[in-house]
């Protein structure tokens, strides 16, 4: 059997195993793997196909690398708890200075204290959400304007 068909068929395996497994080494692999085929069909040495392959594998991964920190970047999106920063709500229940109460915000309600351990906010109240702490929100009262 021809080396380029190895070649090939090692980089679709490695192909595949990416499939079912986390991760992009077996990736980085299969690509190397794929590109030294290739190579191979014009050189038939072995050592230099090794070597291409060694290559084409690191240049694999360090491109990688970068195009998976690109896409996980930009495709942050807020879940839970944490994609309650800046919603408002309504107090549903009193906040005591210092003491919880709770926050009706998009439905739910949700356990609350104010960023101002010294103050109260009355039922009815408007707030909004500044951060969470567990499954705990902090607010504080909007400001109504005349």
């Amino acid at each position: 059997m021809e080396a380029w068909i190895i070649w090939i068929a090692i980089g679709i395996i490695c192909l595949i195993i990416e499939i079912v497994t986390p991760g992009f080494i077996f990736f980085s692999f299969g690509l190397g793997a794929i590109f030294t085929g290739l190579f191979s069909i014009i050189f038939s040495n072995y050592l230099i196909q090794f070597f291409v392959f060694a290559i084409a594998t690191l240049i694999s991964f360090a491109l990688m690398r970068k195009f998976a920190g690109f896409i996980l970047k930009s495709d942050i999106t807020k879940s839970n708890v944490s994609a309650l920063i800046d919603k408002q709500g309504i107090v549903t229940k009193i906040i005591s200075a210092g003491k919880r109460g709770y926050v009706k915000i998009e439905g739910e309600e949700w356990s609350a204290i104010c960023n101002d351990l010294k103050i109260s906010i009355e039922e009815g109240t408007s707030v909004k959400v500044l951060k969470t702490e567990g499954n705990k929100v902090i607010v504080t009262p909007i400001k109504e304007e005349n």
